[in-house]
């Protein structure tokens, strides 16, 4: 391009951004008599707000779901207060222009344009900056619509332009549940797994009847939550399973999530009916049903080490029960009375106790150490004491304002032992 044809292309743009001021400059002007008397409203304000509200509603129906916990929603709901904020302050009112500064405006915005083109004489910067957010921009839509794998190189050496890309492109099409999908992907590759399962989680809201969406959401969340089936997980296995009764990935989430939480005969039930879906499929399926008698065979271990454990009934005293939150959490151990490293200790949920009273079984499966099992203790005949604590932090260490009893005292023989939350740690 000649320099006259870039002169040239150079004065029409700045005649049209100079007629684009002067309307915008004269408009306010001619509505300014009619619209004295009553107040501007704030259209980019109430967008914010209106944003805000729903965020925040999407937010309580994943607690109120039991998709993230209370900690979870008041980091995220803090974050959403602090980000409205800011909005609140970049908005000021709308003022209409005097007639001095409209003058002002008309003459020199097409100078101050001129200037700046005869001060900037390379303007390639710019122009690399935008191909190149262009060019991200490009890669994040074909890697969350499917029309590519992976990105190429250059992308990911610049991770997080891509990173930051993605996520703009998904907000952009929020109700689309594959680009929610294929985010997830992402920060799974970043081992970022709350963010993950918060993708899923709005993925699946959006298609519950979607089964990869389903089985994946409640297989990351099974594995986040240390091989339990929380009642979130258990819900979307069985909304697949009632409209494919034959899912073999949610059968499998099934049974390992009984044998996990110690229900040994539902988790047989749930492998036996795999088995069964998969014999009634034509071809060879030895590798597979070898790999079910395995686990079934697990299963039985498991239960008989369970058997060889000791039954602990935890109560509430009644005094202390307005004192318990929906989100505190229970933990349960047994210990050398000396000191050290639990011999069986478990961290669950306050919703097991019903009605102010719960039945728990410690065993081997409860180790915290492979060498400092139950078994053990009972072999070297070790002194052992039960406790159990209801803290409203969920930390492991006790803390102030936290619920507790006295340890109580068992022989290794003993198979069944009281425990009664009393008092409150000062």
């Amino acid at each position: 391009m000649t320099l006259f044809s870039t002169f040239g292309l150079f004065v029409t743009l700045s005649l049209l951004i100079a007629l684009i001021f002067a309307l915008i400059a004269i408009m306010p002007w001619l509505r300014a008599p009619r619209l004295q008397s009553k107040p501007i409203d704030n259209q980019l304000l109430d967008i914010n707000v209106a944003v805000f509200r729903e965020r925040l509603a999407e937010l309580q129906t994943d607690k109120d779901s039991g998709t993230i916990n209370n900690s979870h929603y008041q980091n995220q709901k803090l974050e959403l207060e602090r980000q409205l904020l800011d909005a609140q302050r970049e908005v000021t009112p709308m003022v209409t222009p005097g007639i001095k500064s409209r003058l002002i405006l008309m003459v020199w915005v097409p100078v101050l344009a001129a200037l700046a083109y005869l001060m900037v004489g390379d303007r390639t910067p710019v122009f690399d900056l935008w191909t190149s957010e262009d060019k991200v921009g490009q890669v994040a839509d074909d890697l969350l619509t499917a029309k590519i794998d992976k990105p190429p190189v250059w992308a990911i050496e610049n991770g997080q332009q891509l990173i930051s890309a993605m996520q703009t492109n998904v907000y952009r099409h929020a109700d689309d549940p594959d680009r929610w999908m294929r985010l997830s992907e992402l920060f799974l590759s970043l081992e970022a797994t709350d963010s993950a399962i918060e993708a899923l989680s709005r993925a699946y809201r959006l298609s519950p009847d979607n089964e990869e969406i389903a089985t994946t959401y409640a297989q990351i969340s099974f594995f986040a939550n240390k091989g339990q089936l929380d009642a979130s997980s258990r819900r979307v296995l069985q909304g697949v399973l009632a409209k494919n009764p034959q899912h073999e990935g949610a059968q499998m989430l099934m049974a390992m999530g009984e044998a996990r939480g110690s229900n040994f005969a539902q988790a047989q039930g749930w492998i036996k009916r795999l088995q069964g879906s998969i014999v009634a499929k034509p071809g060879d399926h030895t590798k597979a049903l070898a790999s079910l008698d395995e686990l079934s065979n697990y299963v039985s271990t498991q239960e008989k080490q369970a058997l060889e454990g000791i039954d602990v009934t935890v109560k509430i005293n009644a005094n202390l029960l307005p004192l318990v939150k929906a989100d505190d959490v229970l933990f349960v151990a047994i210990r050398d009375v000396k000191g050290g490293p639990p011999f069986a200790a478990k961290r669950l949920p306050i919703s097991i106790i019903k009605q102010g009273e719960a039945s728990i079984r410690l065993s081997n499966l409860d180790a915290m150490m492979p060498d400092r099992t139950l078994n053990s203790a009972r072999s070297d005949k070790t002194q052992l004491a039960v406790v159990a604590r209801i803290s409203h932090s969920g930390n492991a260490i006790a803390e102030s304002g936290d619920l507790s009893g006295n340890p109580i005292m068992i022989s290794v023989e003993q198979t069944q032992v009281n425990v009664e939350i009393n008092q409150q740690i000062p």
